[in-house]
């Protein structure tokens, strides 16, 4: 356990981040629930409301907020599918350093732009998680920049994990946390923070079927790496799960799952219908999984994290409209 990111570790990012990152809400969508779902309290965390749109500034600028002077003025880069290079754009923008994102050829334009609009260097490189970290690396390399990963890092993590506190802060009977798996940072820190401090809790990671990496993982004993991935969910398309990630899953989380890209448009469309909430794939797909009552520790109170909210408004409308 001594790899796993403490509990005051993430405490300190709390303060770390405070007036930057968003304390968000969190709605109790339970009288909404349709008759048949078996799941009777269900409230989610809207991260969704962060600024650039999405959790992942939590970790983005705890990390920055910890280098040093010589790391800040020879600036950073990363690789990201986009919430991570909007939400660092965002956070190096804030803290006056030069950021390099490395995104993939396929990334949303409206995460693209994103990225840009906080003076971000947009470069891109392939399809897949390894196709950008190995052009990032190269960067760094030739440029003296300083590596921000994604989500395998203790820092991101303990960013991240702001939100476990939050969550029991505001539901302190909460008995199931539903959490998307990406690259596993945001489930890694979640889960770090509500483990110690309240053991019960049941934590469920859930992950597309297109792109089950992490499942994948934790029925091989250790990491692999997917040949393809293919979903909606654009930000939990990573071809395999983190080392540091993977072992904060192993260790903390309860049951990881999949859900199939239908499941993910009908939670998407409900959320807008029922809470008026715009989300993207990767923050409704925790909707989908609460919504089948899957993962449950019991008929208390369960959270569903919507992890972000980028998405372009054509693509939106296609989701919402279409029967």
């Amino acid at each position: 356990m001594d790899q796993l990111v403490s509990l005051a570790d993430i405490q300190a990012a709390r303060t770390r981040i405070r007036g930057v990152a968003r304390v968000t809400p969190l709605i109790d969508l339970s009288a909404a629930l349709p008759a048949s779902s078996p799941v009777r309290q269900l409230a989610v965390k809207c991260e969704n409301l962060q600024p650039a749109g999405a959790f992942k500034i939590r970790g983005a600028y705890n990390m920055l907020a910890r280098l040093g002077p010589a790391e800040r003025a020879r600036g950073v880069v990363t690789y990201s599918s986009g919430n991570h290079g909007q939400s660092l754009a965002l956070a190096a923008h804030l803290l006056g350093i030069h950021a390099v994102i490395v995104m993939p050829t396929t990334a949303p334009v409206v995460k693209v732009n994103g990225a840009r609009r906080y003076g971000a260097e947009v470069l891109f490189e392939g399809t897949t998680t390894l196709h950008r970290k190995a052009r990032a690396e190269a960067e760094a390399a030739s440029r003296s920049l300083t590596m921000v990963p994604p989500f395998d890092h203790p820092w991101i993590i303990e960013g991240q994990g702001t939100i476990g506190l939050e969550i029991l802060d505001q539901c302190p009977e909460v008995e199931t946390v539903y959490v998307q798996v990406g690259g596993g940072g945001l489930i890694s820190g979640i889960a770090a923070a509500i483990r110690r401090l309240k053991p019960a809790t049941r934590i469920v990671g859930v992950e597309p079927s297109g792109a089950p990496k992490m499942s994948t993982s934790l029925a091989a004993g250790e990491p692999v790496t997917l040949a393809t991935t293919r979903t909606i969910a654009d930000g939990l398309m990573a071809v395999r799960p983190g080392d540091l990630t993977f072992a904060h899953v192993r260790a903390l989380v309860d049951e990881v799952m999949t859900i199939d890209d239908e499941a993910i448009v009908d939670a998407l469309r409900w959320l807008f219908a029922e809470a008026k909430l715009v989300v993207e794939p990767s923050g409704a797909i925790t909707v989908a999984a609460g919504l089948t009552g899957r993962g449950r520790a019991g008929d208390g109170p369960a959270v569903a994290v919507l992890s972000g909210g980028n998405i372009a408004p054509e693509a939106f409308a296609k989701y919402v409209t279409t029967p």
